[in-house]
């Protein structure tokens, strides 16, 4: 493993790995030593954030009142301690709310502990997201969109009070809140977008701008404490995310020097987590729209700091964004590829969370100052990062196609009512799953073949959603595509090689260190596609998945799948067919149940192959 290690992550990954390794050890032996790291930061203005509340308020008047009602009713709940969490599910905190507590499993943390005595994974805890997810005061996003809708004070007095709360109850450094520098910097951005917010509406006290400032303050102190984990060991969104705790913190207590030097970081590290052509290095579509929806907000604060990051960066964001465009559905939905955490950092629209194209639009907008969707609920997203009125913007309408974005792995062949989007990654950054050569199937407006999602970190069921078996691609008995130790640490990459994508069709070949090798190739024709794939490699036979939300009836030929009990995919192949119940969660730790089908073929003299003709209903 150390050998795969050092030639994937690197000889500077594995050194600094085990440096911050040394850090905890000394923290964890030599009392105090901690603030050896601690920087004195003080803080002299908070409005970083100018919000057009009117135009925002306008916008929200102007929604449905279901709409309307939805938002007031999830701010209700917050009020009562009972968080949106996730995006999808009702976490009871209590109430007052309880801020080391978390809801699945009823346990709390010991908040006198300082962070780094606080373990990462704990199974009496259970996943520590749970924790955290109530101190991201995401939920501060329904408090003030909610008072914009009513004008009720109660929602002020919420923000007020349990931010007061909070900070009685958390002291840098102290309990699992400060374990994260990404979560400070998130709370630190939500508690200020809401402050300006309220501020706008001269509800704003004198005590309430001693606390936001404290809250700042200790935030602030957090990323720079930590910040090398963040900069040289992940390199992945929580770099992105510190960096802007950076800059913000720095604007904040005047530092310009540290202001410039945090832009210029941000410049490098965009650079080097966004592709060319428009992928994300943490290969997660949940986890692009993250560092994008990251990116709105520091377009918007540029305004204030008067720094911009560089045209180049601009362009990578922009080509982000069309990546995602090309991978919706009709809906707004893209395939759940990849680590989901279910987190929408910024849920400042009524669409669904599954819904990309408030972000699309949004960054789209920005950068080429035009939107690419007709008027609709993603617009509120332009109205809290934009600067001009939906009026004014003119609309640019982009054709959705077949598409090869070959340096980030993704392909796509589209018909009349969907689209297919298969995987083949050519691995320089660390993996996230075992999904090479996965296929997801979208037709009229149904996820036919999907992918199983993520659900937890620190759960069994998580962990299994990662592996081959959960994607729908070939299972060689015995074997995964690459070796994994622990949640995160995936080594012994796969190799991409013979690549060929057209308008019509995609081939191409996956190497497994692991002793095998599958070349998968897939034809648009006239009734859907076709799917061939070849197996070369030892082991007694290979199972080829197909996870479905349809109902599954085996035939003569092969399979249907219906969909409120209308057909809408024949499948016909060969080989032995198993039905099982497996499960998807498309929101962290929720999970339902769906099918898995199943087609064995035994080798032959190490060899296998398969034909799938996919043959979709009223396309």
């Amino acid at each position: 493993m150390i050998k795969s290690l050092i030639t994937e992550y690197g000889l500077p990954w594995v050194f600094n790995r085990s440096l911050y390794s040394a850090k905890l050890k000394m923290m964890r032996a030599i009392p105090n030593s901690d603030k050896m790291f601690d920087k004195n930061v003080h803080v002299k203005r908070l409005d970083i954030f100018n919000l057009n509340v009117e135009r925002i308020e306008g916008f929200l008047n102007k929604l449905s009142t279901e709409k309307k009602t939805e938002i007031v009713s999830i701010a209700n709940n917050a009020l009562e301690g009972k968080i949106m969490g996730f995006s999808s599910i009702q976490l009871d905190y209590r109430n007052p709310i309880k801020w080391h507590y978390s809801p699945i499993t009823k346990e709390e943390v010991d908040s006198n502990l300082k962070w780094y005595q606080i373990p990462d994974f704990d199974p009496k805890r259970g996943d520590i997201k749970a924790i955290w997810e109530v101190s991201r005061f995401t939920h501060f996003f329904y408090f003030v969109r909610a008072y914009m809708i009513t004008k009720d004070r109660k929602y002020f007095d919420a923000f007020s009070s349990q931010l007061n709360r909070w900070l009685l109850e958390n002291h840098y450094p102290y309990g699992p809140n400060y374990k994260c520098g990404q979560e400070a910097t998130l709370r630190m951005i939500n508690v200020l977008m809401a402050y300006s917010t309220f501020k706008s509406y001269g509800l704003i006290t004198s005590k309430d701008e001693e606390n936001v400032q404290q809250l700042v303050e200790g935030s602030y102190k957090k990323v720079l404490s930590n910040f090398f984990y963040a900069h040289k060991c992940i390199k992945n969104n929580h770099t992105l995310s510190e960096i802007t705790g950076l800059i913000i913190g720095a604007w904040s207590c005047k530092d310009e020097r540290g202001l410039k030097k945090a832009y210029a970081l941000l410049d490098k590290e965009i650079q080097k987590q966004f592709l060319p052509d428009g992928g994300y290095i943490q290969y997660s579509f949940n986890y692009q729209r993250f560092a994008l929806q990251l990116m709105e907000l520091v377009i918007k604060i540029s305004e204030r700091t008067n720094i911009a990051i560089s045209e180049q960066s601009m362009k990578l964001i922009k080509n982000s964004a069309y990546l995602i465009y090309q991978m919706q559905d009709e809906t707004g939905n893209v395939p759940n590829y990849g680590s989901n955490d279910g987190a929408l950092i910024f849920p400042v629209t009524s669409c669904g969370y599954r819904d990309f194209r408030p972000v699309v639009n949004t960054i789209l907008t920005l950068i080429d100052s035009k939107r690419v969707f007709e008027p609709g609920e993603y617009d509120e997203e332009l109205m809290w990062f934009g600067n001009v009125g939906l009026d004014h913007i003119p609309i640019s309408l982009i054709e959705k196609k077949h598409s090869s974005f070959s340096e980030s792995g993704f392909y796509s062949l589209r018909h009349n009512a969907g689209f297919l989007m298969t995987v083949l990654q050519d691995y320089k950054t660390r993996p996230a799953q075992m999904d090479q050569h996965h296929i997801d199937l979208w037709h009229k407006g149904i996820n036919v073949f999907c992918d199983s999602g993520t659900y937890s970190y620190a759960n069994d069921i998580g962990k299994k959603m990662a592996l081959t078996s959960a994607h729908n691609t070939v299972k060689i008995q015995g074997k995964e595509q690459m070796k994994k130790h622990g949640p995160f640490l995936i080594y012994d990459w796969t190799k991409r090689v013979n690549v060929k994508h057209s308008d019509g069709s995609f081939k191409g070949t996956m190497t497994s260190q692991n002793g095998y090798q599958h070349t998968r190739r897939i034809t648009k024709n006239s009734s859907g596609y076709l799917v061939i794939d070849e197996v070369i490699g030892d082991g007694e036979y290979c199972d080829f998945n197909f996870h479905t939300p349809c109902e599954v009836k085996k035939v003569a030929t092969g399979f249907e799948l219906y969909y409120k009990d209308q057909i809408i995919c024949n499948v016909k192949t060969d080989g032995e067919i198993t039905v099982s119940k497996v499960y998807r969660s498309l929101y962290y730790l929720k999970k339902e149940a769906i099918n898995c089908v199943s087609i064995r073929v035994y080798m032959a003299r190490n060899k296998c192959s398969m034909k799938f003709n996919l043959e979709l209903i009223g396309r």
